[in-house]
C-alpha cells in the first residue's frame, strides 16, 4: 500500500537514513522505496534519478554539518575553535556516514545550486577558524584545503575503523589538533 502524503523532504531524509545504514554506494531507488512501502516509480514524483537523490542527500549533509559547525564554533577561537570543528566533524561522520559520502565529489551546478550554498557556509566555517590563525589571503585556501584533508582524514578512517592498534584513538586526535593548532599558530607567525 503506498504512503500516503510522501513529499520530497521524506524521500530524502529517508534516503540518508539509509545510506547511513547500509552505505552510500549501497543506496539504491529500489532499496528506498521498499524502506518507505512505495513501489520505485512512486519516487519518481519526488526526485528525478537516483543521481538526483543522492545530490539532494549531499546538500542535506552540508545544511546539517553548516549548522554543527555553526552552533559548535559559537564563541571559540583559537585553539578551541579548531578543537570544536574537528570534533563537530568527527562526530557527524561517525553519526552519518552514508551521507557525508555523498558529499565527496559532489560537483556545483550554478551559483543558484543549494548544494553550492550549504558547502560555502561549512568552508566558511572553516575560514572563520583559519582567520583567527592570522592566516593571509594568499594561503587561506592552502590552509582550508589541508585543514578538510586532515579532518576528513582522521574522521573517514575512525568511522571505517581504519585504526586498529592499540593506541587510544582519542588521544591521537586530541594530539591531531595540536598539531594543526601549531603548525597554524607559525603559519600565521610567520604572515605578521
Amino acid at each position: 500500500m503506498p504512503r500516503a502524503g510522501l513529499n520530497a523532504d521524506q524521500v530524502v531524509a529517508a534516503g540518508a537514513a539509509l545510506a547511513d545504514e547500509i552505505g552510500f554506494s549501497a543506496l539504491s531507488l529500489a532499496g528506498l522505496a521498499d524502506r518507505l512501502g512505495v513501489r520505485p516509480p512512486a519516487l519518481y514524483k519526488h526526485v528525478d534519478s537516483l543521481a538526483d537523490l543522492h545530490r539532494r542527500i549531499a546538500t542535506l549533509a552540508m545544511t546539517e554539518l553548516a549548522d554543527e559547525f555553526r552552533d559548535a564554533l559559537q564563541g571559540q577561537a583559537g585553539a578551541d575553535a579548531l578543537a570544536a570543528l574537528f570534533t563537530t566533524l568527527r562526530r557527524y561522520v561517525e553519526r552519518h556516514p552514508g551521507r557525508y559520502s555523498a558529499t565527496i565529489g559532489a560537483e556545483f551546478h550554478g551559483d543558484d545550486d543549494p548544494l553550492l550554498a550549504a558547502a560555502l557556509r561549512v568552508i566558511n566555517s572553516i575560514r572563520a577558524v583559519l582567520s583567527g590563525y592570522g592566516i593571509g589571503p594568499d594561503d587561506l585556501d592552502h590552509a582550508i584545503r589541508t585543514m578538510r584533508c586532515t579532518l576528513h582524514g582522521f574522521a573517514v578512517l575512525t568511522a571505517g575503523n581504519g585504526f586498529q592498534w592499540s593506541n587510544d584513538l582519542d588521544d591521537s586526535f586530541a594530539w591531531m589538533i595540536d598539531f594543526a593548532d601549531a603548525g597554524l599558530r607559525t603559519i600565521g607567525d610567520r604572515q605578521r
